[in-house]
């Protein structure tokens, strides 16, 4: 199934599937991309602000995007058009992730009436349900041709 902009309206919710975190994931993710030492190494973790091994919030941001692209069957793929994004709490080792995304807002293009901004909140929560990032991303939809 493809959606397009026709297909959608405010209130849609989208919830996707689970995403498995583990330890040599974070250490793989951090050591090319973020290679802090509460990224990469547990013991030296335990001394840091985080108090242990913390998932980069990159990573929570990459798996993010993941899941999005699989949970969001729109027409001409999950495009983005700027956000906000915020990590209220550490995303950690066996962690299960999934997100769930509802649609706030659609504003059609004045310029291009084929198309309109959706503003899409999408929470990354944990196996406890507990928010580890929160992201308001601006994103285009295509009405059907």
């Amino acid at each position: 199934m493809v959606l397009y902009l026709d297909d959608l309206k405010v209130g849609d919710t989208f919830i996707s599937e689970e995403y498995h975190l583990s330890a040599d994931k974070i250490k793989r993710f951090a050591s090319e991309f973020d290679p802090q030492v509460f990224h990469c190494d547990e013991n030296l973790a335990e001394d840091t602000f985080f108090k242990g091994l913390a998932a980069s919030g990159w990573h929570t941001a990459a798996i993010t995007m993941k899941l999005l692209t699989d949970s969001l069957p729109f027409a001409h793929g999950v495009i983005g058009a700027g956000g906000e994004i915020k990590w209220p709490q550490p995303t950690r080792p066996n962690d299960v992730l999934y997100a769930k995304s509802t649609i706030k807002e659609i504003k059609p293009s004045k310029s291009k009436p084929n198309q309109a901004l959706l503003l899409l909140e999408c929470k990354t929560l944990n196996q406890r349900n507990e928010v580890c990032q929160n992201l308001v991303a601006k994103l285009l939809s295509f009405r059907k041709s």
